[in-house]
């Protein structure tokens, strides 16, 4: 579950201001003094790398700075840990969550959509269920595995076999707590 947590958290961060996406249109430059005297003061310590940052990064760590200074103290503490937690991650687990990422952002807004659905319900069940559901996965071949989806899909009457929508993708897997990986652990 905490792994499961951590992606998301990781999903909606970075939705936020994914700082390593070129950006999708030219931005021009943030000047220092354009920030707020708060962000300046949180983001003090790229003052000296400031001018050489690519303009959507400026743009992303100032909005980033904005959002942070709106959380309660609650939100950031669980926003440092999540980040502590991303820190902690093998590079090549991080890169692979960035592509996940990029890839999920690249579905429809209606896959998306479905995607946050499935999450939802998943994390409403008991945890004895979701661990029965894992094992389930985990254990199903490929084909088996887009079975389940379609099942899935038919029962909910959200789309039918054939819809194009292969689910959150390959290699994604809720055995592992619901995180990106290459099988399980």
């Amino acid at each position: 579950m905490k792994r499961w947590r951590l992606w998301l958290s990781v999903a909606l961060l970075t939705a936020a201001a994914p700082l390593w996406a070129p950006a999708a249109q030219a931005q021009p430059p943030l000047n220092w003094s354009e920030l707020s005297p708060q962000q300046q003061q949180l983001l003090g310590g790229m003052h000296e790398q400031w001018d050489s940052l690519p303009p959507g990064r400026q743009q992303a760590l100032a909005r980033g700075a904005s959002r942070w200074m709106s959380m309660s103290p609650e939100q950031r503490s669980s926003a440092r840990d999540r980040f502590q937690s991303w820190q902690r991650l093998p590079p090549d687990q991080r890169a692979l969550i960035r592509r996940r990422w990029q890839q999920f952002q690249r579905l429809s807004p209606q896959q998306r959509a479905e995607i946050r659905q499935n999450v939802r319900e998943f994390a409403r069940l008991p945890p004895g269920e979701r661990m029965q559901l894992r094992q389930r996965w985990l254990n199903a071949s490929p084909a088996e595995r887009q079975s389940m989806l379609e099942r899935m899909r038919q029962q909910r009457g959200m789309r039918g076999p054939g819809s194009g929508m292969r689910g959150p993708g390959p290699g994604f897997n809720p055995g592992g707590g619901g995180h990106y990986a290459h099988g399980p652990r």
